[in-house]
């Protein structure tokens, strides 16, 4: 197996291939538009991990690194996938100082339970108090 190296330094990012697997590949963020995904990518923590050079994970932080944390957008590209990355990206992320005093620390996932529990996540202990507006269609608009 290649080596994987783990990374927050945005200008290693291969936003062009985020944006691809994103708007295509992605069951939550299907016709992103490029402009949306520099934007996101730019107000957020991102961690990368390369091998040989090459992109084949990413996820992003969204935190006041203060108080709260949502964590979001984790890939690992297909032919990537087995190798123990996502769990090197949550370790990183774990570690990762804009998030070390945070109160609350959240994600959503319809497929990845296992994983992120492995972690210390779990489902919300009071979801009666958690609200949202959610507009799954605004990529296609």
């Amino acid at each position: 197996m290649t080596e994987i190296a783990i990374n927050d330094d945005k200008t290693l990012l291969d936003i062009g291939k985020i944006h691809q697997f994103l708007t295509t590949e992605s069951t939550w963020a299907k016709g992103i538009s490029l402009n949306t995904v520099k934007r996101s990518i730019a107000h957020s923590v991102c961690i990368g991990a390369y091998a040989d050079n090459q992109q084949v994970g990413f996820c992003r932080i969204i935190t006041d690194q203060a108080t709260f944390a949502n964590l979001v957008d984790v890939i690992v590209w297909p032919e990537y996938r087995g190798q123990g990355i996502a769990a090197k990206l949550m370790t990183a992320v774990l570690q990762h100082s804009s998030v070390a005093d945070v109160r609350r620390f959240t994600l959503a996932t319809s497929d990845a339970h296992g994983l992120y529990a492995k972690f210390g996540f779990a489902a919300l202990t009071k979801p009666d108090t958690f609200m949202q507006i959610y507009r799954p269609d605004v990529y296609a608009s």
